[in-house]
């Protein structure tokens, strides 16, 4: 016999009366756990690959625990619980039940009512402490704790005493306890060693699945940390200007390559802004992000103007850069691979001081480094490129940035955008194939800055079927109308 935990006619009579009064183990319409040694040798193998195939690559806790319950019934059991532990919980925090699955959905609810009891919760659960640090998950004998209810219960529910059996594994992923997953099935007083032994090596890949979407929950969490540290909580609001701006990192659990910021530069009554986007993506695009934005910050209200703000922070990238790989080849073996790239930046940087009288508007001035060109929509549907391409930043160290100043008049509007707007694939196309981003600015005459804004990030998704691959930011100016009359 495994060392499967069987719970039948030696459980503690008061919890076999709580089972049988909310009838939980009364026997289901068909049986669901295989008592044929010959069916379970046969669909193992079958079964392990599906469920293996199923739990791969879920990045939610809570989903793996109800895809393996869901898993187990009713082809193993006629009802199933996934206890989770606490993450970085104090010793002795009682677990979690993340989720409880009966073949009968209509007695779910009195399945979790009895498994949630304060005895059982504290119980069930729990196996010795012994085996929490094994390396795999184990069944061993399930401790039921002995109830107070009335010997009246008992008569009430009615049926005999050996109406079913349970077994618990223990979830155990490299080292490290996770949970417990119990099942049960009617009609019978052991669950048949087969199913213990298919049951304990399913528990394995649950475990594992655990563990994997746990990490990738925690690097989602520091990611997000990361991005509010890197991004501006909000932007600022320039005086007769409207602004608006989307932010869609490809990937919402990691730290994006691409940054923007609107920010005022006292004194002369000036607004800077800048949209960027580093090579790459994750953590060394993030690294870049979070020299780049402060610098940029730093060097504008110091008083620098544009063009010699995209000098300084091209010669600081390369400095940083020199220092960085001079760093990594004091490392055994130079140093991973991914720690040698160049630290290269597409950036697009301007200012904007509003105009002062009857007219209104705002003087804008701006440039371009390696980045797609910013385009401006008149009121009368022309669209021109605002600024002239240059080269990316971290690239060359005597490269000279040159800006371009132009006045955004009433009703004037500035679209700023990333290369995952212009570069927004189907198939082998671009969006901005053939000034694909020109025409549909050119269909936003009238729109407010947000509606422009939702009109071109529609635009990206709907060029394709599937959702975009690389990081979608966009900015939008308008210089407000003036009031008629």
């Amino acid at each position: 016999m495994s060392a499967g935990a069987l719970v039948g006619p030696r459980a503690e009579p008061a919890v076999r009366r709580e089972l049988r009064a909310a009838e939980i183990l009364t026997p289901a319409p068909r049986r669901a756990v295989r008592d044929d040694p010959d069916w379970v040798g046969r669909a193992a193998l079958s079964f392990l690959a599906e469920a293996s195939d199923l739990l791969a690559g879920q990045l939610d806790e809570d989903l793996v625990a109800a895809l393996a319950c869901q898993l187990l019934v009713p082809r193993l059991a006629d009802w199933c619980a996934v206890w989770l532990d606490v993450e970085g919980g104090q010793a002795g925090a009682p677990p979690r039940l993340a989720r409880v699955w009966h073949a009968e959905e209509s007695r779910i609810d009195d399945l979790r009512a009895v498994l949630e009891q304060e005895s059982l919760r504290k119980e069930l659960p729990r196996l010795p402490e012994s085996l929490r640090g094994g390396s795999v998950p184990v069944s061993v004998p399930l401790p039921w704790p002995a109830g107070s209810g009335d010997d009246g219960a008992d008569a009430s529910a009615g049926g005999t005493e050996d109406e079913g059996a349970a077994l618990a594994c223990r979830l155990v992923a490299n080292g490290r306890p996770l949970g417990t997953l119990l099942l049960g099935g009617a009609g019978r007083t052991r669950v048949p060693d087969e199913v213990s032994a298919l049951v304990e090596d399913f528990a394995r890949r649950v475990a594992l699945a655990i563990g994997a979407a746990r990490r990738y929950t925690r690097q989602a969490t520091i990611s997000r940390v990361l991005q509010r540290g890197l991004l501006p909580s909000q932007v600022a609001r320039i005086p007769g200007v409207e602004s608006a701006l989307v932010y869609e990192p490809s990937d919402e659990g990691l730290a994006g390559g691409d940054f923007y910021d609107i920010f005022p530069c006292p004194p002369g009554g000036r607004w800077c802004f800048m949209l960027g986007d580093v090579q790459g993506s994750g953590p060394e695009a993030a690294v870049v992000t979070g020299l780049a934005r402060p610098w940029l910050r730093l060097l504008a209200r110091e008083g620098y103007r544009v063009g010699a703000v995209l000098d300084r922070l091209n010669r600081l990238l390369l400095d940083d850069a020199t220092e960085a790989a001079a760093a990594v080849a004091a490392l055994p073996d130079g140093g991973p691979r991914e720690e040698n790239r160049p630290r290269f930046l597409s950036l697009l940087y301007g200012e904007l001081v509003p105009l002062p009288g009857p007219r209104g508007g705002a003087r804008c001035t701006l440039a371009s480094a390696g980045h797609p060109l910013p385009l401006l929509l008149r009121p009368d549907g022309t669209v021109t490129a605002a600024a002239s391409p240059q080269l990316l930043l971290g690239v060359e160290e005597n490269a000279s940035y040159q800006s371009r100043t132009f006045d955004l008049a009433p009703g004037d509007t500035l679209l700023c955008v990333t290369d995952g707007v212009t570069e927004r694939r189907s198939g082998r196309r671009m969006l901005d194939d053939g000034d694909g981003l020109a025409r549909a600015l050119e269909g936003c005459v009238g729109l407010s800055a947000e509606g422009v804004a939702e009109r071109i990030r529609r635009a990206v998704h709907d060029f394709d079927g599937v959702p975009p691959g690389d990081d979608v930011a966009l900015l939008v100016f308008q210089a407000e109308r003036l009031p008629a009359g």
